[in-house]
């Protein structure tokens, strides 16, 4: 299963990095049933933090960083993570916490994904 989350975290990073020119430090993903539970850590380009140094700050990249998650994997879906978990994705929630550069995503997919074999 290690060699799965493995790969389900690599897919997660890369399509970040893609998208905001910097992909999380660290990343942590549980298989739960029919969900992946992943939180991600040190996700704030340079920009970003010196953006978030204000109250208004910190709303416009959240605000900014969860609609273009959302965005992102509506059109640019991440690729071979269907078939890495068997399963078909059908449903994101994410949420990041600013001050912490931490971000929390719950990727809920079509049957339970925690007994895939490696």
């Amino acid at each position: 299963m290690m060699k799965k989350i493995h790969a389900f975290n690599d897919i997660i990073r890369k399509l970040r990095k893609d998208c905001f020119g910097k992909g999380p430090e660290k990343i942590q993903t549980t298989f739960v049933n029919d969900m992946a539970i992943t939180r991600l850590y040190g996700n704030l380009t340079p920009t970003e933090k010196f953006i978030s140094s204000t109250s208004e700050g910190k709303d416009i990249v959240h605000t900014a960083r969860t609609k273009m998650i959302q965005e992102m994997y509506e059109t640019n879906y991440p690729e071979h993570m269907e078939e890495l978990v068997g399963a078909k994705l059908v449903h994101l929630f994410t949420d990041m916490k600013i001050e912490e550069d931490m971000a929390v995503s719950v990727f809920i997919f079509d049957r339970p994904i925690d007994k895939v074999e490696e």
